[in-house]
């Protein structure tokens, strides 16, 4: 990578702009053509630094106003099954297994949720319980935001470690 290419990625991390062609107007804005623009972005995207392009939409002014994160109390022997079902629910963006601290944080799988209500999410969650394996979990709704933001690395590594 050189200064253009961080100058591109820098570029890029408030978004693109919603316009006909936002490739040519972030070039206009770099003082670089937009061929050499969408070619360094090829590359980048070759060489893995960018995996790829995707929309963020705010999902409150779409109304997905109730957010949970849920913590699951899994046994180890029932872990990668529940993971997968879990997983596979259209209603989780997120499923993650971490390792609990026995007798102070027994659960070991998470999801995030984002519904239009909360009574929504909460059955939602109910019947994954019933699917993914009759444990214990703990449903965690935000009360707020203070940070929401993509994991953007200028010149750092090309991967976010998970």
């Amino acid at each position: 990578m050189d200064a253009d290419d961080r100058r591109i990625l820098a570029e890029l991390e408030a978004g693109l702009p919603l316009v006909p062609e936002p490739f040519a107007l972030l070039a206009r804005r770099l003082g670089l053509e937009e061929a050499d623009v969408l070619r360094r972005l090829q590359a980048l995207r070759e060489e893995g630094i960018i995996r790829k392009f995707r929309a963020r939409i705010d999902q409150r002014q779409v109304g997905f106003v109730a957010n949970a994160l849920v913590a699951w109390d899994v046994p180890p022997e029932a872990r990668e099954r529940a993971g997968r079902i879990l997983a596979a629910s259209p209603g989780v963006t997120h499923c993650y297994e971490r390792q609990p601290v026995p007798g102070q944080w027994d659960y070991s799988l998470y999801t995030v949720h984002h519904g239009t209500s909360r009574a929504q999410v909460l059955a939602e969650v109910a019947a994954l319980a019933g699917q993914a394996y009759p444990a214990a979990y703990t449903v965690l709704f935000s009360t707020g935001t203070f940070k929401r933001a993509p994991a953007v690395r200028i010149g750092g590594p090309g991967r976010v470690p998970a």
